[in-house]
């Protein structure tokens, strides 16, 4: 759903760039309450993540594929503000890197794509998360629905920015049903690889899962043939937190396979926005992209004449970017959380 310059006009998209830059500021600040020494460099290894398995277009309907948004997956595992700023790195790198989504399309992209997905996924699955039964598979179920809605919802919110914006004359109503038509199976797919991601971090390290902080249920013990709480154990000694580099490494070595390798295989049909700006004529006055002669642009290497290679390598090239400018900021909003002296104070507890 990367927003290409031309299908919205200069006033709305400078609109949306603040609105987005007051977005990240935001989360810049509510990010410090969210990481610590062992989310930080976690944080930078899922906006990698997200980067390799947006790579991977998948087959939704006929001559149309979809891809990872990762607002659902990003606020789950990191936090709803590191989230944000996950996803906002993840289209820096794909904007000025490989020419994916406009530049004076920037902020259109990160609040349709970041702050609407994180904001809507989030929402409804700390609402799911109070209502069903406390354990890993409520929160995996519930990471299905809040990924499956912030997609559909992204595409009824481009709608809204066309309306205001759009470049081309086209009857609203039938931007809104196709794109939220499509989108709804785009979510699906969405909902798998989240709830597949989230479930298989909570089987290894439920404690570096954000969203599935404060609830474990407490112990019940059986007497008299009823169910009671049991007595709280005493307080022990605190043992040395573990270690997460096994993590951090197992997936990086995914996010490098995925797009060094499996990205070969993805889909070539356009994606839903593509496909519905095409049959439709919002594409009319899309305009080239500023970063159109980068050596990566497109996803591939210049001058490397073997496709497998020139996209395995732009993967590559990609993954290691994100994850070193992702890493950078997130070390840094961490760092000035441990130099703030109120921090520890005003850290609000995960719900």
């Amino acid at each position: 759903m990367h927003v290409p310059d031309g299908f919205i006009d200069a006033p709305v998209s400078i609109a949306a760039g603040v609105a987005a830059a007051g977005a990240v500021a935001v989360s810049l600040r509510g990010a410090r309450r969210e990481l610590d020494e062992r989310t930080a460099p976690l944080a930078g290894l899922v906006a990698a993540f997200i980067f390799a398995v947006q790579m991977l277009n998948f087959p939704v309907a006929a001559g149309t594929s979809g891809h990872l948004l990762g607002g659902a997956l990003a606020a789950i595992l990191v936090g709803p503000y590191t989230g944000v700023l996950c996803v906002s790195v993840v289209l820096l790198m794909q904007g000025l890197l490989f020419a994916d989504g406009g530049l004076t399309a920037l902020g259109v992209n990160i609040v349709t794509m970041g702050v609407v997905t994180v904001v809507v996924a989030y929402a409804v699955f700390r609402g799911l998360v109070k209502l069903l039964p406390g354990g890993r598979r409520s929160i995996t179920v519930a990471a299905f629905a809040g990924a499956l809605l912030s997609v559909p919802a992204a595409a009824a919110f481009f709608t809204l920015l066309f309306a205001l914006g759009g470049t081309t004359d086209v009857p609203l109503g039938k931007v809104f049903g196709a794109m939220v038509g499509v989108h709804v199976l785009i979510g699906i797919g969405e909902a798998a690889i989240t709830a597949a991601t989230v479930g298989a971090v909570i089987a290894v390290r439920p404690d570096l899962v954000h969203g599935a902080r404060g609830l474990s249920a407490p112990l019940k013990l059986r007497v008299g043939g009823e169910l009671v709480d049991a007595p709280a154990a005493p307080a022990a000694v605190p043992a040395p937190a573990r270690s997460t580099k096994p993590v951090w490494i197992t997936g990086l070595v995914a996010a490098l396979a995925l797009a060094g390798f499996v990205s070969f295989y993805a889909s070539a049909s356009p994606d839903g926005l593509e496909k519905v700006a095409a049959d439709n004529g919002i594409d009319q006055k899309v305009t080239e992209h500023a970063a159109a002669d980068s050596p990566l642009a497109d996803y591939g290497v210049k001058d490397v004449s073997d496709a497998r290679l020139s996209g395995g390598l732009a993967g590559i090239i990609g993954v290691g970017a994100t994850v070193v400018v992702g890493t950078g900021v997130f070390w840094t909003v961490r760092r000035r959380r441990s130099a703030d002296p109120t921090a520890a104070s005003t850290a609000v507890p995960a719900a």
